[in-house]
């Protein structure tokens, strides 16, 4: 579910960068804007760090909501920073709100105590050190400072009715993920990363994604945009002989079948942190 890869460390990338993948990032920032921004809070910031900024979509919403923010967006593949350019450039009225840096996001290019805030979102699951990370961002920022922290928590994931298929391609897709060097469950991690990166006031929270008989348009647009998400991942799962053809077929059936059921259920729940540097 991810921005960007933010680490020197080459590995294979689960989605890839291809302009159909950098189109998914901006449908998923704007449908999960409601569920993610819900609590967030940054109040009296005015020089907020985005690590892991990819194409720019959690950025534009960022300067949205927070008017006085100006954001310093770092990411380490130059295709995500090149489509960020031309994404956030389209918006006029964000021009001098941000700079575009390409960057290790354990190695970042500013000096401590540089920025009053910081924000990550769908960065630690693919990087092989979510530690030092942390440690880089703590360093950078001021005493007093909020950093929030959106990860996956992929165990949680269930679809009703039972799709054989997708769950095969599932447990694929997580250990694709695990074998590369990332974390598809680092979002239940979150608060002991915190704890030990020094970092202080850490709370989690948990969202959800679940939709039933009660919210039929939002669940079929949720398990279509899902179809999306998981066969974004295709290509590399193939090529690294996780999955069949007819596994990747069986995914594309079973979720417009379960798109289409009166009666289907989707559930996916991740974590947000919070913590403050003292």
């Amino acid at each position: 579910m991810t921005e960007s890869s933010c680490t020197a460390t080459e590995f294979p990338y689960l989605h890839g960068f291809s302009p159909t993948e950098q189109a998914r990032l901006m449908k998923q920032a704007r449908l999960a804007e409601s569920t993610i921004f819900r609590d967030i809070d940054y109040t009296g910031a005015k020089k907020l760090l985005e690590v892991g900024s990819g194409v720019g979509a959690q950025t534009e919403i960022l300067l949205r909501r927070f008017p006085d923010l100006h954001a310093t967006c770092v990411d380490l593949n130059a295709q995500q920073l090149q489509a960020a350019r031309s994404n956030l450039g389209a918006m006029p009225w964000l021009a001098d709100r941000y700079s575009l840096h390409q960057a290790d996001a354990t190695d970042l290019p500013f000096e401590p105590r540089s920025f009053d805030s910081a924000f990550l979102c769908w960065v630690l699951e693919h990087v092989p050190s979510p530690a030092r990370v942390l440690s880089e961002v703590r360093r950078v920022l001021a005493l007093g400072s909020p950093v929030y922290v959106t990860e996956v928590m992929n165990a949680s994931f269930l679809l009703d009715p039972y799709s054989p298929n997708v769950w095969r391609y599932w447990m694929a897709f997580n250990d694709f993920q695990i074998d590369s060097g990332g974390d598809p469950f680092v979002g239940a991690k979150l608060g002991n990363l915190l704890l030990a990166g020094g970092f202080h006031d850490v709370t989690t929270d948990i969202k959800t994604f679940y939709f039933d008989n009660r919210n039929p348009a939002q669940r079929k647009q949720m398990i279509a945009f899902w179809e999306e998400l998981l066969l974004s991942a295709a290509e590399q799962l193939l090529a690294a002989d996780k999955v069949t053809d007819e596994v990747v077929e069986g995914v594309r059936r079973e979720m417009r079948q379960v798109q289409n059921d009166p009666n289907a259920v989707f559930f996916y729940s991740f974590v947000q942190a919070r913590a403050v540097v003292y």
